[in-house]
């Protein structure tokens, strides 16, 4: 706070509300700052003005004004180290300012925290760098490290150390970014998702020891709470807590200014927003009393393990088959009615191998081809009707539905970023926005087409529709906004973990 105070003393002693208002057209300072600024002249100041004004009219006015003017051209070239320094467009001499300026003057010392995502088909390393604001207290995002191994820990089900090795170059990675000295002071928290949720316990229990192991020889700052199974319910408010913040949507935590967040995982969903009072009555078995930079608020969250992408297409690709037999051993050839009839490919999931096939009889499809010779073709297509039905009765079974979603802004990625970045609907980079019947139109153009590169787009896509418009009750023209970053920063619940464990502890 004693920087923000000497920068305002320094303007107002050199410059005028004249002056502070020409500044502040040249510099584009905030209305706030200007305001401090002026209010900061106690009266012992006003006087020490009366007294100076006095003696100047005593004295000759040149001297003064050419002092005058060099205090303010040092002042102006001040404010324009800061913007610089700070690559600030326009300067915004304000709160994120000057607590930037006293961070780059090593006034605040970073600290960090690291986060492994063990998902289900994948598992992240996300280490943040923070410090705390010299204004206020709250804590400051500065950097991150996003990196992704694959396969998710759950496909070492009966190879726990294995599960626990493939974590190894994460925490190199993390270690590379993080400056040695401060690694015994860096908390280390691990969070499986629906991968290990979906497994039977004790194949759980054994991989999540061997990673306590993997741990203690880390480095890093870790207890035996380091690492656990996340319940649904954090992982959705962790998901919308770094949505918003990244959004800066905290400013009167009313539910009209945060938005919606819809993660799609491998193995679940989950759907998260603010609701009005209204809406919190209706749902009030999955409303939760959280605290965000110490205000209460209520928040829905709600996670449906198992419309997870994966977990979905599993059970689309085995509908009506009974797989349940624990003596079936190699691939398990199905055919299904969500896959093009010249498709044969391999895919494994929850340690499980498949040969996944269309159906037996195909349909096929006379299209007008696309060369200079015309003329028809006969190709072979996606029944869509069928898979259609048989993917709108697996979303049926989803009870509990997000009543009031539609009512929000919403915020999806995840699964439904990469989706829609394979079928060109969204910038790769850049993400954007969609509605939600776009990806009913992309879904019925790719089940007639035979692409044996992207064989289950057909099926995730029109899985994506159907959770969206009947599990969600979202309407085809409700637009989506799809992201896997926002401001640099990754789109995870990983960040909102952080936050947790700095506050709450490990």
């Amino acid at each position: 706070m004693s920087i923000f105070l000497s920068i305002g003393n320094f303007v107002s002693t050199i410059a005028s509300v004249e002056l502070i208002s020409e500044l502040s057209g040249v510099f584009d300072l905030e209305p706030s700052f200007c305001q401090v600024i002026l209010v900061l002249k106690t009266e012992n100041e006003e006087e020490r003005d009366d007294e100076l004004a006095s003696h100047q009219k005593k004295t000759t006015g040149q001297p003064g004004r050419k002092y005058f003017t060099m205090v303010v051209v040092l002042g102006t070239l001040f404010l324009g180290y800061i913007a610089i320094a700070n690559d600030l467009k326009p300067i915004r001499i304000g709160s994120k300012a000057i607590d930037t300026l006293a961070l780059s003057f090593n006034l605040q010392k970073p600290f960090y925290v690291v986060v492994i995502d063990a998902g289900s088909t994948g598992s992240r390393v996300l280490a943040f760098s923070f410090h705390e604001s010299i204004l206020n207290g709250n804590l400051v995002l500065d950097n991150e490290l996003f990196k992704e191994v694959k396969p998710g820990l759950s496909s070492f089900a009966d190879r726990p150390e294995d599960a626990a090795k493939s974590l190894t170059t994460l925490l190199n990675d993390a270690k590379a970014v993080i400056p040695q000295s401060e690694w015994p002071h860096t908390l280390l928290t691990m969070k499986a998702t629906a991968g290990l949720r979906l497994l039977p316990e004790h194949k759980a229990n054994g991989i999540l020891e061997e990673c306590r192991k993997l741990f203690q020889t880390s480095g890093f700052q870790v207890t035996r709470n380091s690492i656990s199974i996340m319940e649904g319910t954090d992982e959705g408010i962790f998901s919308w807590f770094t949505v918003n913040f990244l959004l800066d949507r905290f400013n009167t935590l009313s539910s009209q200014s945060t938005v919606a967040a819809l993660d799609l995982g491998g193995g679940s969903t989950q759907v998260t927003f603010q609701p009005d009072s209204g809406q919190a009555k209706k749902l009030e078995k999955h409303v939760y009393s959280i605290n965000v930079f110490n205000h209460n608020m209520s928040l829905y969250t709600h996670s449906y393990l198992g419309m997870g992408l994966m977990a979905a297409r599993k059970a689309i690709l085995t509908y009506d088959m009974n797989l349940d037999d624990a003596n079936v051993k190699g691939p398990i050839e199905i055919h299904s009615e969500c896959i093009n009839p010249i498709v044969s490919r391999e895919w494994s999931y929850q340690g499980r191998d498949y040969i996944v096939k269309g159906p037996t009889n195909g349909t096929y499809k006379v299209v007008k081809t696309q060369n200079f010779a015309g003329g028809d073709e006969n190709k072979p297509i996606v029944r869509f009707a069928e898979c259609l039905k048989i993917i709108e009765k697996y979303v049926g079974s989803l009870t509990e539905k997000p009543m009031g979603l539609k009512d929000h802004e919403v915020y999806a990625f995840s699964y439904y970023f990469d989706r829609a970045t394979e079928v060109a609907l969204i910038d790769p980079f850049l993400g954007g926005m969609v509605q939600v019947s776009s990806f009913l139109k992309q879904a019925t153009e790719t089940c007639d087409y035979p692409n044996t590169d992207q064989p289950f787009m057909c099926l995730d896509l029109t899985f994506i529709y159907v959770l969206l418009r009947d599990g969600f009750g979202l309407e085809p023209a409700t637009k989506l906004h799809l992201y896997k970053k926002i401001n640099g920063h990754e789109l995870s619940w990983a960040l909102g973990a952080a936050f947790n464990v700095l506050q709450n502890g490990l």
